[in-house]
């Protein structure tokens, strides 16, 4: 059984949500259901379907987006089970708000990076060379962890770079670059391999190379807090390490 893993619109994701628990194709099975930072769509992917493995008659239904995005739904009462974000300021309003049920955890690091269409287009050779006029830059919007870090790093790289457009998630600056529509994306290094020949990248300073923590919860909106409780579990064991470890994260 392969987990359910479905991209939502920022409108239709609580809607979508509720009538997926509603739904009696298997009435006997549990459903999980989780929202997870797009960063994470191919790791939590394969998680989810060792985790329906695990645990015979259980149904893991993930929902990928912006890690703020997310948050606010969980906040404004979608029913769900577990979240993880790409930052600690952006699951920061769901643990002010009380409705984690057990202190969110720090599972995987990852870094700043920068990918280019594989033809490379615009000849893009190092950083400075995102602050050609000519160059059609795309960033996350700033709301969002990975709006954070290109920011962040523009500012350690003294870079003034003006993007041409502002993505919701990661993954929408990812498919920018893969569709040839701007000449680089800002991105992660888990977002580049998962890529692979679609894109190259750009080497990064040290300087100017700025990561982000990933944090997991359990929630008190969970109909099974026991199966969630194991789900974070499942993440930060050794096995769901060495997934994350493959999809280009970094150990916490």
């Amino acid at each position: 059984m392969r987990a359910r893993v479905t991209a939502f619109t920022t409108l239709a994701v609580i809607g979508l949500l509720i009538s997926g628990c509603q739904g009696d194709d298997n009435a006997s099975e549990q459903q999980l259901t989780v929202l997870a930072a797009s960063s994470l769509t191919e790791s939590f992917t394969t998680i989810g379907q060792q985790f329906e493995t695990d645990n015979p008659g259980v149904e893991v239904s993930i929902s990928f987006g912006s890690s703020s995005t997310l948050a606010t739904q969980v906040v404004d009462g979608a029913a769900t089970d577990v979240i993880a974000t790409a930052s600690p300021g952006s699951i920061e309003p769901v643990v002010d708000a009380e409705m984690t049920a057990a202190d969110p955890t720090v599972f995987a690091t990852n870094s700043v990076a920068v990918a280019l269409p594989a033809d490379n287009p615009a000849g893009i050779q190092d950083l400075a060379d995102l602050q050609g006029s000519d160059v059609k830059v795309a960033v996350c919007v700033d709301t969002a962890p990975c709006g954070s870090v290109a920011a962040d790093m523009f500012e350690a790289a003294d870079l003034s770079v003006t993007p041409v457009t502002e993505e919701v998630d990661v993954k929408s600056v990812l498919a920018k670059v893969v569709a040839g529509e701007v000449d680089a994306g800002v991105v992660y290094a888990s977002d580049v391999l998962a890529a692979g020949d679609d894109v190259t990248s750009v080497q990064i300073p040290s300087s100017a190379v700025v990561t982000t923590d990933y944090l997991i919860a359990p929630l008190t909106s969970s109909a099974n807090s026991a199966l969630a409780g194991e789900f974070v579990d499942a993440v930060t064991s050794a096995d769901g390490q060495q997934v994350l470890t493959e999809a280009g994260f970094n150990a916490p």
